[in-house]
């Protein structure tokens, strides 16, 4: 066995143990906003309501929840209920959030932003939920569904890693209807892995 092989084994070992046994490995995984906080939270972007994207309506369906289907993540049927940037309750005990302040599926022009734990919890729905989002490739599909049942198809066109400070991928894309996923980037979490995909139907 090489050397190289030895390293890479070694660092996976460590990159588990810091996840199960705390964070003196790696350091917590980055806050709200970039800062450091504690284990689990991550850098979602926190909108204001008073500047954030504003797609055109109609309104949709009461029930804000959507359910995603990502079959090259064997992904199905994860329900994403709409909350805040900071909303941790909401992050730990689902796949991920669509983030407030963003468009819908069924919105002209929208940008449907959706952040998920890149690690997550044990024992939760959070847990690896998005460790796998870097295996998406251009014309990948993924499903949304709303609350009504109705679906919306997406095809994957761009994969980008952007700081924690980068809103702009939570904005709409001119001339087109987007879902946006997001995760954190390995091995410190210091930035967001975007996936971008275009809605089709």
């Amino acid at each position: 066995m090489s050397l190289l092989s030895l390293a890479l084994i070694g660092a996976g070992v460590a990159l588990i143990a810091s996840f199960f046994f705390g964070t003196g490995l790696l350091g917590n995984v980055g806050g709200v906003d970039g800062e450091r906080s504690e284990v689990g939270d991550f850098n979602v972007p926190v909108l204001d309501e008073s500047t954030g994207p504003k797609p055109e309506t109609p309104e949709g369906p009461e029930d804000k929840t959507l359910t995603v289907d990502i079959p090259k993540m064997e992904v199905a049927e994860a329900a994403v209920p709409d909350a805040k940037g900071d909303d941790e309750a909401k992050l730990k005990d689902y796949l991920g959030i669509h983030l407030q302040g963003t468009g819908f599926p069924w919105q002209q022009g929208a940008n449907v932003y959706i952040a998920g734990h890149r690690l997550g919890y044990p024992n939760t729905d959070s847990f690896l939920a998005f460790w796998d989002l870097d295996v998406l490739e251009n014309g990948d599909e993924i499903t949304i569904t709303d609350a009504d049942g109705k679906e919306y198809k997406y095809v994957v066109f761009k994969e980008v890693v952007v700081e924690p400070t980068d809103l702009e991928v939570t904005r709409p894309v001119p001339g087109k209807d987007v879902l946006t996923l997001q995760t954190c980037t390995l091995p410190d979490y210091s930035q967001r892995l975007i996936v971008q995909a275009e809605k089709v139907s």
